[in-house]
């Protein structure tokens, strides 16, 4: 055995930009030092909001995440609205149910196909994936367009869209516009149906850990745009009590926050949705997963590929169910009079919960805002998983080998980037035992 000094730079770890590192220090056969360091520059968001009138909000949150921007604006809207007192119509909830089906099929196919499969097919990215996998390639681009496609129809525009509103939305596409986008999902209900049975055959790390799953849960429906915050270890509160439950702490080596439940690091996310609403499935999704033969509720982190393929199926089922019920009001937004107060919203963004709280005053100026996404809530779970996954692993494994696993580990909770498959450099210092 040999001591061994490993150092990992991870950059762009969280929401758009950022910068970070993975500090590994083994020693005779020890991890010594595991530290998840997130170098993200301030973005003053919630300072941006101060002093802007609550109709601007949902334009400037959209910027937060070039990939989720609806996550941010179905969450600010909810906040805004609690504040306020406004009761969303029933057609304005199905829609946004429907804006938000959008997202996370583009978002979940822009994952698995571009950045997760290479790591478990053996190639260093997705062009060298493509000359072998060109069909699944493909597939993953036609799902990805789909949910773009999806998001524009009422958002106005797949990118940052400005479709949304406080009370409802701007426009409210015709029928023959909801006609041909049924016809285009029908059409791509085969492919994710069969998504999840190749996903399910592929050989996936045996991986098991103990970790608190994190979900919302809705009444009915499988958690997207509404619901209460629930764990596996009982606990079960409303939107509003979240900060009495879950604390932000810094660590020395990262400007981003780590969250944590009770003192623990927790799990947000696909796999933690599916792990607690495995009853809300739609049935014909419920059957899909049954039959690949992997149980669940999982412990398994890697089983995140396979979660994120059963919600694309549901992504698709779900805006087919409701827009079949498609009635094109005379309005799509009710009227909004502004008055003073504090609003919470939450949400489950592609990768987890995200939480609001905005205040504002009677004139609907935000005086107030708190924004916890997915990515920071999942920190903490992520170091937990490196240390336990690489001692599973085996710390005598090569260098390359090392590396290989840590990129697999954090590029399986998808933490909100956008960039090549390659975002670890490790370099190794070997010093023999003395």
């Amino acid at each position: 055995m040999t001591e061994r000094t490993v150092s990992i730079h991870v950059p762009a770890m969280t929401r758009v930009e950022g910068e970070g590192s993975l500090r590994l220090r083994i020693e005779a056969g020890r991890i010594e030092e595991l530290a998840l360091d997130i170098f993200e520059p301030p973005r003053y968001f919630e300072k941006f909001l101060e002093g802007r009138q609550y109709s601007e909000v949902l334009d400037i949150v959209a910027r937060i995440c070039g990939i989720c921007p609806i996550a941010y604006q179905m969450t600010a809207v909810q906040a805004l609205e609690n504040a306020m007192g406004i009761e969303p119509a029933p057609w304005v909830r199905a829609m946004r149910r429907v804006f938000y089906c959008g997202e996370w099929l583009q978002s979940h196919a822009l994952h698995i196909h571009l950045l997760a499969l290479p790591d478990f097919l053996g190639f260093d990215s997705v062009v060298g994936m493509a000359a072998e996998h060109p069909e699944a390639v493909r597939r993953g681009l036609r799902l990805q367009g789909l949910g773009n496609d999806l998001i524009r129809l009422l958002g106005g525009r797949s990118v940052h869209p400005v479709g949304a509103c406080v009370g409802g939305f701007y426009y409210a596409p015709t029928q023959a516009e909801v006609d041909a986008m049924l016809t285009a999902l029908r059409e791509a209900l085969p492919q994710a149906e069969s998504l999840i049975g190749w996903i399910a055959s592929l050989p996936m790390p045996e991986d098991a850990q103990d970790f608190i799953n994190v979900a919302l849960r809705h009444p009915v429906d499988y958690p997207l745009a509404e619901g209460r915050i629930v764990t596996d270890t009982g606990l079960d509160i409303e939107v509003s009590a979240y900060e009495a439950h879950f604390v932000e702490e810094h660590r020395p080596q990262s400007t981003a926050l780590f969250s944590l439940l009770d003192g623990q690091p927790y799990l947000v996310g696909p796999l933690a949705r599916l792990n607690l609403n495995l009853d809300r499935l739609p049935k014909a999704t419920r059957a899909l997963l049954d039959a690949t033969g992997i149980r669940f509720p999982s412990r398994n982190m890697f089983h995140s590929l396979l979660a994120r393929t059963v919600e694309i199926h549901v992504a698709i089922i779900e805006a087919i169910r409701l827009l079949e019920a498609y009635v094109r009001p005379d309005t799509p937004h009710v009227a909004v009079q502004p008055r003073a107060g504090v609003g919470f919203g939450a949400t489950e963004a592609p990768r987890g919960i995200l939480w609001h709280r905005f205040e504002v005053d009677d004139a609907g100026i935000v005086r107030a805002a708190r924004i916890v996404p997915p990515t920071s809530q999942n920190q903490a779970r992520i170091e937990e998983d490196l240390h336990r996954s690489l001692l599973a692993f085996g710390l005598d494994q090569t260098d390359d080998a090392l590396r290989l696993r840590a990129e697999t580990v954090i590029r399986n909770y998808d933490p909100c980037i956008s960039c090549a498959t390659h975002f670890l450099d490790m370099t190794v210092r070997r010093e023999p035992r003395m």
